[in-house]
């Protein structure tokens, strides 16, 4: 599974993709801000886009509509420091495979909400 982490603290992204390789997921990249997100997944094409709902340039969920509109969109995990219940119904009307709390984050998590990869070609 190829995975751009998509997170405005260096840090967070750091430990992320330490975590998600130490379980054999393949991050092909990292990008602090929306715009980097979007550049970065035309150019990498991951298979899965962990983005953060709360981003310096623009917001989490915008950025989820626009991957999702891309001629073959990567499939997208929202994160926060949030909760779900903080986050509210704004969840349910973003095309994401799904949400996980910052804490939550795992390979297993991200793997169950994420699905397995396509089949090559």
């Amino acid at each position: 599974m190829r995975i751009l982490i998509v997170d405005d603290h260096a840090g967070f992204r750091r430990v992320a993709r330490r975590l998600l390789e130490a379980r054999g997921l393949d991050v092909v990249g990292e990008a602090g801000n929306g715009r980097e997100a979007l550049a970065m997944t035309e150019q990498l094409c991951p298979q899965v886009v962990v983005l953060d709902v709360l981003l310096p340039d623009m917001d989490g969920f915008v950025v989820a509509h626009e991957l999702a509109g891309l001629p073959a969109p990567p499939r997208v995990v929202l994160i926060s420091s949030l909760t779900r219940a903080e986050l509210g119904t704004r969840l349910d009307a973003v095309p994401v495979a799904g949400f996980l709390a910052k804490e939550d984050l795992s390979a297993e998590r991200l793997a169950e909400l994420a699905g397995p990869p396509p089949c090559p070609g």
